[in-house]
């Protein structure tokens, strides 16, 4: 049985995501990052590891999401070692919402869900420019592990960053 609310913060509320909130966690994506996704990826997404996409609501309103998968294959963390992975595939949240720890909560909770799926580390990949999602993810007890040139489309690099669970 699916829990209808993961946490309560102040007038927020972190929960699973459901298909109807789509079209605004389609509309957050576009409105705050330059990296978008189809309605399609959204959706298969949200299918395939339900427990890991999560919103943050406001008066019936979604303000913020993150989403993630499950991958297996070499750890990010320790060479030559097979791993089951947490993936996290994009974290976005309005801007009038942020600073408040309404991000840190929702990436903690995703932590947690990945974690009761069996992964044994979480990874990421972030614009090495994004210093205020670094800061984020380094209090949560991420490291770069690498960095990845020309990542995105507009040629910036990304780091990659990971952690165990």
């Amino acid at each position: 049985m699916q829990k209808a609310s993961l946490r309560k913060i102040g007038e927020y509320l972190i929960r699973r995501c459901k298909k109807e909130d789509l079209s605004q966690v389609a509309s957050i994506n576009w409105t705050s990052l330059p990296e978008h996704y189809s309605s399609y990826f959204f959706e298969a997404t949200l299918n395939e590891l339900p427990e890991a996409f999560l919103v943050v609501e406001k008066d019936r309103m979604v303000v913020g999401y993150i989403m993630c998968r499950i991958e297996y294959g070499m750890s990010v963390l320790y060479k030559f070692r097979i791993a089951r992975k947490g993936h996290i595939i994009s974290f976005a949240m309005l801007e009038q919402h942020r600073r408040k720890g309404l991000g840190r909560n929702l990436v903690e909770e995703a932590l947690q869900a990945l974690k009761d799926k069996g992964c044994s580390e979480i990874f990421l990949e972030v614009r090495i420019s994004n210093s205020s999602a670094i800061g984020l993810y380094k209090k949560l007890g991420f490291k770069i592990v690498s960095t990845i040139r020309w990542y995105y489309r507009d040629e910036e690099d990304a780091y990659m960053m990971g952690r165990a669970l």
